[in-house]
This record gives structure tokens, C-alpha cells and sequence, in this order.
């Protein structure tokens, strides 16, 4: 009597969708997510949901797509970037659908708009081409009550804190992010985050830490963002994981042990990382904390100040030294808007063009002439490939580009806004078979919707969002590279959002059916 009834509820289904199906996919072999292995089936799409995963579905559609040869996946979940004013020059977000993204997480760093309620209001009116999740930034919260200053917040200042991490909260936000080694985020102490985090926590939220160092004092750094999630009994997502520095090389068992060791205690403790030995930041990071407090006129300043460029310039030189490195050359200008002949070139080659001894105190002269003009974004070439791999392995990883929405042959940025997904599938998957592909696939989708709380996305599910794509697995391949960074990655057949084919035949088809995703404590 069961089987009967199954057979009729099935026959019931099937005459149900006939002629209502947006989409098929057929003969394609689902990957579906969860880290189990893939299998042969066939998927239905209708208002932007998947409505039905099995064989031989024999159903009318508008559109069928024969991925027969080729992988059926969630589409990829990037839960570290930075689209932030990129979004409304480029709203097709063409570098990211091109590597498989379907939803980005931005406002990472500390680094968000503080009214993300108006900041939702605009994705919705520009329309991207990909989802959209937030984080509340509390360095932009911390500088929009307390400007720059290096020093403890006042009661009424926290107060005011507090209030926009609420707002934010109740707007929508994924949770609380910080960027410890950027101003004035590296000015806060340690219970100034806690109970800012606490406010999040109570909308469960996620805390999300670029950590005070990725170096020298990593050890220090992971232990307070473990401590932070303690004490506030919150998830924990450590970004962008690393071993800066050629004397930290080697350290990746010691600085993962830490991670491993508090989720043996029950701590919820992930990290994401970018699969590339360079990193890509600000050039004013190689400052003490205490040079860059309150703006740019503070900073120049102290560049004029005898003493206090002294300081700073010896500063400088010891870190280096501390690499075992002579010269600036691992520091590339990736944009300098004062110059941007310069992009594209590393600190010892501009000093050389700027007609300088061929002298790490040169270079320091060379840095503090483009401070004084604004800076620049840079990147910095300073991991281990064994360390990279080593992270690569672990289960509770994601892989996130750290990134933003590009604009083709601006500047000369790092490859990780552009490969970070092809790279992980061509390079750790199918050449040196570090994971499997059913194991990328679960860190680059289910994995991420579970930490940041995205309802019915990751999974190829019936009744998820239909956030999919479709790659060959042996042609797959990041194209990016240092030197010509501005090249889409290849593979990528198609690439469907909320149910609206995006990338077809490895073509943008200029669809922008992303929307925002709210947190848990959006009103």
C-alpha cells in the first residue's frame, strides 16, 4: 500500500509541474554540497527554487541545460570580501560569477557602512548579479564616534557603539567583524570588542576577526579572537588564515593546534583562507600602530618631525630584518592613485626609478613619499607554500578571496579576486589531489551557509534557492596571475543565481537577480 501511494504521489508531482518548469539540468553529476560523494541525477528549477532532484525527470521546461561530462554544484559562498563602492561600478560583479560565486559576505576587517539599513536599501535599487550578506564593521563604528583616536572609548562613546552594532544588528548584519592591525580598530582593547560582540551574539551573529597579527605575534592574536568567542558564546570565524614573514614559515601546526584545540573544548572556530602565498593590503601596515592615529595630516606630520620619522623608519628596518630580508622588493604596488605608472612594481624598483641608493633605508624614504601622498594598496609576497597547504587540508576551512568586485584593467590587484575558487579546483584538487573535489565543493558552500546562518543556500536541496553551478572538472582553471591579474578563470559553463542563468556557455548573460541576505536579526 505504501509503494502504491508513492508511485501516485510521484505520477501526482510530475503531472503537477508539467509546463511550469523554468529550468532542467540533466545527465550532470550532482556534487550536492554536503561532502557526500556525487551521483547521476537530474534537477529542476521553478521560481528560483529547486523544486525536484532525481533521474530521468520527464518534465516540460523553458530551458534545458545538458550538463552531461560536467559537475552540478551549489554556486560557491565567498564569506570574505569587500565589495564595498565596487558594487556600483561594476554591478554585473563579472570577476566573481566567472569563479563560480553566486553570494558574497562583505563588511569583513572591520571595514563595513555603518547604516547598513540604507547600505541594503542601495543593493536592492543597483541590483548586483550576486547575493549579498553584511557584517557590522566595528572599525567604521569605532571611527564614526570616535574618529581616529588612540585611546579608550568614553561610556558615553561605547554607548553610542553599541547602539549602531544594534541597528546594524537589527538591519540585517551576519554579525560583528574587526580588523585589529587597521586604524582605529588596533587602538580598541580587547573588552571594548567583547561587548560589542555580546550585541551581536544576541542576534546570532558570527564574530569574524582580521586578527592584531598573522606573524610575529600570532599565538597571541588567535588566543584573544578563541577568548573574544568564549566570553561572548559565540561562533568564531578567523579570516583570511596565514604565516606572514619568512621567520614564521613553518609555524602552521602550532597556530592551526590552537584552532583545533578549541573546538575539542566545543568552541564554534573556523578559519577561511586565500590559496596564494601573497597577501594584499594597505602599505601603511608596515607602520607602528601609534603613527597612523587620527587621519592623514596627523601622519604627515610625524613624517616631518625628525624624531618620530626616525622612530618610524627604524621601526620598519627592524621588521624587515626580522625577515631576513634586505630589501622591499616582496612590497608590490597593486594601485597607487598619486601614480599609477607605478603599479605593478615593487618598493625597490620604485626607489631605483626615483633615482635612490640601492638600500633598504632608501626604500623606507621611497614608502614614507607615498604615505605622505595617500598611499597605496599593495601586495605582499611573504608565505609558505607548505604552510598554504597545510591550512589547505583542514576540514574547517574555507577558501575566500579576500576580495572585491574588479573593474577589468584597473590597477594591478592580487588574483585572488578573480581565481581563488578555479585556483583551489585546478591547482589542490585535480593536480595535486591535496582534497577531493567533493570536499571543496562542501568548503566552498555548505560550509559557509552554515557559519553565517544563509537559509536554504549551499546545498543542492529540493526547496533551496537555486544558486548553482555547472564547471568542467578537467578544464576548470584559474587564468589570474600577479603579473596579468585581470583575466577571468575558465571552466565555468554555466552559473545560475536565484534560479536566472548569469553565465552561460562561459559568457555573462548581464542577468542581475541577486538580493540581499539578512541575518538572523533583521526586522
Amino acid at each position: 500500500m505504501k509503494t502504491l501511494l508513492s508511485t501516485i504521489l510521484f505520477f501526482t508531482l510530475q503531472l503537477s509541474f508539467a509546463q511550469q518548469v523554468d529550468i532542467i539540468i540533466k545527465n550532470g553529476k550532482i556534487i550536492d554540497g554536503t561532502g557526500n560523494s556525487w551521483y547521476y541525477a537530474d534537477l529542476a528549477i521553478k521560481d528560483g527554487k529547486i523544486i525536484l532532484i532525481q533521474k530521468n525527470i520527464q518534465i516540460n521546461a523553458a530551458k534545458t541545460i545538458d550538463a552531461k561530462g560536467f559537475i552540478v554544484a551549489p554556486g560557491f559562498i565567498d564569506v570574505h570580501t569587500h565589495i564595498e563602492d565596487d558594487e556600483v561600478k561594476n554591478p554585473l560583479a563579472t570577476n566573481f560569477i566567472y569563479d563560480g560565486v553566486t553570494t558574497v559576505i562583505t563588511g569583513n576587517c572591520g571595514l563595513s557602512r555603518v547604516d547598513l539599513k540604507k547600505y541594503f536599501h542601495l543593493l536592492d535599487s543597483i541590483k548586483l548579479s550576486i547575493n549579498v550578506a553584511s557584517m557590522i564593521g566595528h572599525n567604521d563604528v569605532r571611527e564614526y564616534v570616535m574618529k581616529k583616536a588612540n585611546r579608550e572609548p568614553t561610556t558615553a562613546e561605547m554607548q553610542q557603539m553599541e547602539i549602531l552594532v544594534t541597528n546594524a544588528m537589527k538591519a540585517g548584519a551576519v554579525g560583528l567583524s574587526t580588523g585589529l592591525i587597521y586604524t582605529p580598530g588596533n587602538y580598541s582593547k580587547t573588552k571594548e570588542i567583547i561587548a560589542l560582540a555580546k550585541i551581536a551574539a544576541q542576534y546570532n551573529g558570527v564574530y569574524a576577526t582580521h586578527m592584531r597579527s598573522e606573524g610575529d605575534s600570532i599565538v597571541d592574536a588567535i588566543n584573544e579572537a578563541i577568548n573574544i568567542g568564549r566570553s561572548c558564546n559565540m561562533p568564531v570565524e578567523i579570516s583570511h588564515f596565514k604565516l606572514a614573514g619568512q621567520n614564521n614559515w613553518g609555524r602552521s601546526a602550532e597556530t592551526l593546534g590552537l584552532v583545533k584545540a578549541a573546538r575539542e573544548q566545543g568552541l564554534d572556530v573556523t578559519i577561511d583562507q586565500y590559496p596564494y602565498t601573497a597577501s594584499s593590503t594597505t602599505l601603511s601596515t608596515l607602520f607602528p600602530d601609534w603613527a597612523l592615529a587620527n587621519g592623514q595630516d596627523s601622519i604627515n606630520a610625524r613624517l616631518k618631525r625628525i624624531k618620530d620619522k626616525n622612530e618610524i623608519a627604524n621601526f620598519i628596518i627592524s621588521r624587515l630584518k626580522k625577515r631576513s630580508q634586505n630589501h622591499f622588493n616582496y612590497v608590490v604596488v597593486a594601485n597607487y592613485p598619486s601614480d599609477t605608472s607605478l603599479n605593478g612594481k615593487n618598493i625597490q624598483q620604485i626607489n631605483l626609478l626615483k633615482g635612490r641608493k640601492d638600500t633598504a633605508t632608501e626604500e623606507v624614504k621611497t614608502i614614507f613619499e607615498i604615505i605622505r601622498n595617500g598611499g597605496a594598496s599593495c601586495v605582499f609576497h611573504g608565505m609558505s607554500e607548505t604552510d598554504v597547504q597545510y591550512f589547505v587540508q583542514y576540514p574547517f576551512n574555507m577558501f575566500a578571496s579576500d576580495g572585491t568586485i574588479r573593474v577589468m584593467n584597473v590597477g594591478v590587484p592580487h588574483p585572488r579576486s578573480y581565481g581563488t575558487n578555479a585556483r583551489v579546483l585546478a591547482k589542490y584538487v585535480r593536480e595535486e589531489k591535496l582534497i577531493s573535489l567533493e570536499e571543496a565543493i562542501r568548503r566552498m558552500t555548505s560550509l559557509p551557509a552554515q557559519k553565517f546562518n544563509l537559509k536554504n543556500r549551499g546545498l543542492l536541496k529540493e526547496g533551496f534557492a537555486a544558486d548553482i553551478v555547472i564547471f568542467n572538472p578537467a578544464t576548470v582553471q584559474d587564468e589570474s596571475t600577479f603579473a596579468k591579474p585581470h583575466q577571468y578563470s575558465k571552466g565555468f559553463s554555466y552559473v545560475i543565481v536565484n534560479g536566472a542563468v548569469t553565465l552561460e556557455d562561459e559568457k555573462h548573460t548581464q542577468k542581475r537577480n541577486g538580493i540581499v541576505l539578512y541575518g538572523e536579526g533583521k526586522e
